[in-house]
């Protein structure tokens, strides 16, 4: 897929992998291999930006993918999240959608909410709220029409 298709497409919460289509170099070329995994990886679909109008896109929209968490004894210090424009030329796979009925946590409401978490179901999204403190947190369900539905609006408040 495009970029401009998962922008369109991939609901936020799915995980999506990208790929410069180069094949993996062999585990023994340690510099090889860290500079192919920056241009093949996957991620979580955190955010979407950029206007959206019936039949045009912005040529500025973008997607931000969260890659990966990096810390020790349970506290993060460095999150890694990847934007990419919908003009990107890598290639784009939704690997999983969140399932129906799980709950997604946003760390604000609006155009500049990001997803911190996805939880299996609301109690869960509730528990975790309880031990994160977002104080302007919003959760979202994920409905059955996901796919056709923009998961950047209708957010229901905590």
């Amino acid at each position: 897929m495009s970029a401009h298709a998962i922008f369109e497409h991939a609901p936020i919460g799915a995980i999506v992998a990208w790929s410069d289509g180069t094949p993996r170099p062999p585990e023994r070329h340690r510099r090889k291999l860290d500079a192919w995994k920056n241009s093949n990886s996957q991620g979580r679909l955190i955010r979407k930006q950029g206007g959206r109008d019936i039949g045009t896109l912005d040529p500025y929209a973008s997607f931000t993918l969260h890659e990966a968490d990096y810390g020790a004894g349970g506290v993060i210090a460095i999150r890694v999240h990847r934007t990419f424009s919908v003009g990107s030329s890598l290639h784009f796979t939704i690997i999983e959608r969140p399932s129906v009925g799980s709950v997604r946590v946003f760390d604000r409401s609006g155009d500049y909410a990001d997803l911190v978490h996805l939880a299996p179901h609301r109690a869960a999204a509730e528990q975790w709220l309880s031990l994160h403190g977002y104080p302007n947190a919003v959760f979202e369900e994920v409905a059955a029409d996901e796919a056709a539905a923009d998961a950047v609006e209708g957010r229901a408040a905590a």
